[in-house]
This record gives C-alpha cells, structure tokens and sequence, in this order.
C-alpha cells in the first residue's frame, strides 16, 4: 500500500489504515461519512481528508472509550489543516 499512499499524497503525518479515492479526493482512514459528503460538497483544493491511526470512537472503531480525535485535510505537498474536531 506505501506506493498508493505516496502517488496520492497520504504523508505519515496523515497515514492510517484504509485509503479510498472519491471523487478525486483521498479517504485516509475511519473518516465520518458526514464529513465525506461535506468534503465533496465545498470541493477544496486538497488532495483528501484523514482520520490518523485508529482512534477509539471514530466510525468502525466504536467501544466503551470514545477518544477526541482530529479530521485534517491534507494537500501533496504535505500541508496538513484541522478540518473538524469529533
């Protein structure tokens, strides 16, 4: 998977466990489906969106523990934004 990461700009500062590509934009890890749907509604000039790691709480990762955990966008110069707190 290293070499999918690295053409679609997944940078280990925003590496997880599952990338996906929709509508162009990169899906790195266990990313709310609200914020998918709102990624390709504003369209921003990223290249996608990433959960890093596997926090406790975030979809597909529930359990007794609930974590905070960020949401960035990240582009493939490997700026990294928080995008959402959950």
């Amino acid at each position: 998977m290293a070499p999918v990461k690295r053409r679609y700009g997944v940078g280990s500062a925003v590496e997880s466990c599952h990338t996906g590509v929709v509508n162009g934009y990169v899906v790195e890890g266990h990313v709310p489906a609200d914020l998918i749907k709102r990624l390709l509604t504003e369209q921003p000039e990223v290249a996608g969106m990433s959960v890093p790691g596997m926090p406790q709480g975030a979809p597909g990762m529930e359990g007794a523990r609930k974590d905070r955990y960020n949401v960035l966008l990240f582009d493939k110069e490997g700026n990294v934004t928080v995008y959402a707190v959950r």
